[in-house]
């Protein structure tokens, strides 16, 4: 079937994670990506290892999937002729340089407009672009730090921790993607172009969903919890007799069935425990209680009968077991293409199925077709396949 994107060009000047996963799900929903990169090393992620497969660094190999490379200096006059080509003959460009570069080099949205006024641009930064933020370094570990998230993640008398995945790149990544689709239904209807921007701060803060609206609208500055959850209880991992488990009771009903399946049902009535807002207040009570019982069998026999009382709870895996567990359900959660394995995008559509058409480009793997390509006269569209 036609993928979704059939037909767009993706020139993409960004590097490291928030870019190159925004062209990525672009690449799995069909478009053609054309990764600019230095010809001194490429993308900084080629270089960010171990883990290191024959192919080369897994973290760059885990972001680039679906692309072309093409090598251009950008300090060179010629090459940056060749990128404002592709620029010209781009549905989307994609940057995630320094403020004022792009413009730089003739790059930026207005520039590109002069001769491609339906082009979608999307600029990916760290604090924005506003004077005072262009001077600030934008790494994850950073932005977990100064936007609150480290402060609300790790145990109340611990240290503020990170996350262990690089969670604000991956939600700007995605919320650029979300951009770009949007704006290229905006220029389906109207026939126009724009610019977009998004920045590695504002996820950051749309990231913190209930405890950054705890702060917006009552004025909260939340703490650590550890893996307790703020609002509600029990929701959070307990002791068992021989790990741990993750228990999730969103309402009282639910609640209800799980002093049944621990055989404590009097919790349930108990004024102290009843209610979620009593149960908040009595948390370390409720806790103590729960994990007394929990200590007394082993974690998946907890699981088995919680789940069969239908109260939501769950191992805690380690990466391994959990793409067995994602295996187990029929998920299929890993594709290979030309050799490499990659994790399957998350995307299930029943017209324009993702399909991953290229393993991760090596660096300059397709410069000399891209070239060519671009110093010949072409009719509009991706450049030819292959």
């Amino acid at each position: 079937m036609q993928p979704s994107l059939d037909g767009v060009l993706v020139a993409d000047f960004s590097r490291v994670l928030a870019g190159p996963l925004c062209t990525m799900v672009l690449a799995d929903l069909g478009a053609e990506v054309v990764k600019v990169e230095r010809p001194d090393g490429g993308d900084d992620t080629r270089h960010w290892g171990p883990p290191y497969v024959e192919e080369g660094s897994t973290y760059y190999l885990g972001l680039n999937r679906g692309k072309r490379s093409l090598a251009l200096d950008l300090g060179d006059p010629a090459d940056v002729a060749l990128a404002r080509e592709l620029a010209r003959r781009a549905d989307v460009v994609v940057e995630s340089f320094r403020p004022g570069l792009m413009a730089r080099w003739g790059l930026d949205h207005e520039t590109v407009a002069r001769d491609n006024p339906g082009v979608v641009t999307c600029s990916i930064s760290a604090f924005g672009s506003g004077e005072a933020a262009a001077r600030l370094p934008g790494y994850d570990l950073l932005l977990q730090a100064m936007s609150g998230l480290m402060s609300v993640t790790g145990e109340p008398d611990g240290r503020p921790l990170k996350v262990g995945a690089a969670l604000i790149d991956m939600v700007c990544g995605l919320h650029a993607a979300i951009g770009v689709l949007a704006a290229l239904r905006a220029r389906d209807r109207d026939g126009a172009g724009q610019r977009i921007e998004v920045n590695l701060m504002d996820s950051a803060l749309a990231g913190l969903l209930n405890q950054g609206s705890a702060h917006v609208l009552a004025g909260v500055v939340p703490g650590r919890l550890g893996n307790r959850h703020p609002s509600i209880t029990p929701y959070e991992t307990f002791r068992a007799a021989d790990g741990e488990l993750a228990v999730a009771c969103g309402n009282d009903a639910i609640f209800a069935r799980l002093c049944a399946a621990i055989e404590r049902p009097a919790l349930a009535t108990d004024e102290r425990f009843a209610t979620n807002s009593a149960r908040l207040e009595h948390r370390d009570a409720l806790g103590a209680e729960l994990e007394a019982r929990f200590a007394t069998l082993p974690a998946a026999e907890w699981v088995t009968r919680l789940t069969d009382a239908g109260v939501p709870a769950g191992p805690i895996h380690d990466v391994a077991q959990a793409f067995a567990f994602a295996e187990e359900l029929g998920l299929e959660p890993v594709v290979e293409v030309d050799g490499v394995r990659t994790v399957r995008s998350p995307l299930r559509l029943s017209g324009t199925p993702v399909e991953v058409r290229r393993r991760p480009p090596r660096l300059g793997e397709h410069s000399a077709a891209l070239r060519e390509w671009l110093s010949s006269p072409a009719p509009p569209g991706p450049p030819p396949a292959g």
